[in-house]
């Protein structure tokens, strides 16, 4: 176990700190936008073609090594309702409206211009190449303001855990950059079926959506969802009903953390204050978590 001294969490805390205000500073005087990084990686999801069959689910499962969430079946068999701390992937069916409904995939959206991240006072959360949003335990500190952040209601806290020092996770999808890394795809897209969701680069995606509307153009609403909508993501969606209807939130094409700079460098004048308040806080939630695990240690 890697003990987490004083001098470390405070180093850890008030380097962040200083980071954090200098990425604001220097992003609230910015008024260029990002842009997905040249080789940024995504997903397609085409609800016309999902048949809710959830092999995604079972194979996102496997892939993140997380614990089944068997609590609605009494222990029987996976069945989560929503994300979780143990599902990073799901398939939910949409309200019926009019005699109509859809199936519709839920992970992180790997936004270009991340709320999560920028909520993020230590750096946990960042956006990596080929612009994916990843989480690392050791700098969190359980804050959980990118739940608050997350126009998609993405990250989720894990509550409970069978080490009582272990630190609970922000649990939400990585693409699978493990397995990008080696080569393969995310487990999601090898499993599916009917190819309802596709790996690629969100260029390629792009095109191959826009090229599916022009084909079928009684099929799809005309509007790839994630192409402008909070900035850009690059899980991007296909839909034969109303985004809004399908449980997409109906975002401007402005990201969630333009407002957020914008305050930080009128009111804040690059949110000084608060991120020195939010570095004397991390310092003081890692020093106890290492007092806790000195108690531990002595203890017969």
């Amino acid at each position: 176990m890697v003990r987490i001294t004083r001098r470390t969490a405070f180093k850890t805390a008030f380097l962040g700190a200083a980071a954090a205000v200098g990425a604001t500073s220097a992003a609230a005087s910015s008024t260029e936008r990002p842009e997905a990084p040249p080789d940024a990686l995504g997903l397609l999801y085409d609800a016309t073609l999902c048949i809710g069959c959830k092999a995604c689910v079972v194979a996102c499962q496997d892939a993140g090594r997380l614990k089944p969430d068997t609590g609605a079946s009494n222990g029987r068999y996976l069945a989560p309702d929503d994300l979780n701390a143990r599902t990073r992937n799901i398939i939910k069916l949409s309200p019926v409206v009019d005699g109509e409904s859809s199936y519709v995939k839920r992970q992180c959206m790997h936004c270009i211009d991340p709320a999560c991240v920028g909520a993020c006072m230590l750096g946990a959360l960042k956006k990596r190449e080929p612009g994916i949003v990843t989480w690392e335990g050791n700098k969190c500190v359980g804050c959980r303001y990118c739940q608050i952040a997350c126009p998609f209601n993405i990250p989720k806290f894990e509550w409970t855990t069978d080490d009582s020092f272990y630190n609970p996770r922000i649990v939400k999808c990585e693409l699978c950059h493990e397995r990008i890394a080696g080569g393969l795809e995310p487990a999601c897209t090898t499993v599916c079926p009917r190819k309802a969701v596709i790996f690629g680069s969100r260029e390629a995606l792009l095109k191959d959506a826009k090229a599916r509307i022009a084909a079928h153009p009684d099929r799809y609403i005309h509007t790839v969802y994630g192409e402008h909508e909070g900035g850009g993501t690059q899980v991007l969606y296909l839909s034969h009903l109303p985004f809004d209807r399908i449980g997409l939130p109906a975002l401007g094409d402005a990201p969630v953390p333009e407002l957020v700079r914008k305050v930080q460098g009128t009111i804040y004048k690059g949110f000084v204050a608060p991120v020195a308040l939010y570095g004397v806080l991390a310092a003081a939630i890692i020093r106890n978590r290492a007092k806790e695990a000195a108690d531990e240690q002595e203890q017969p």
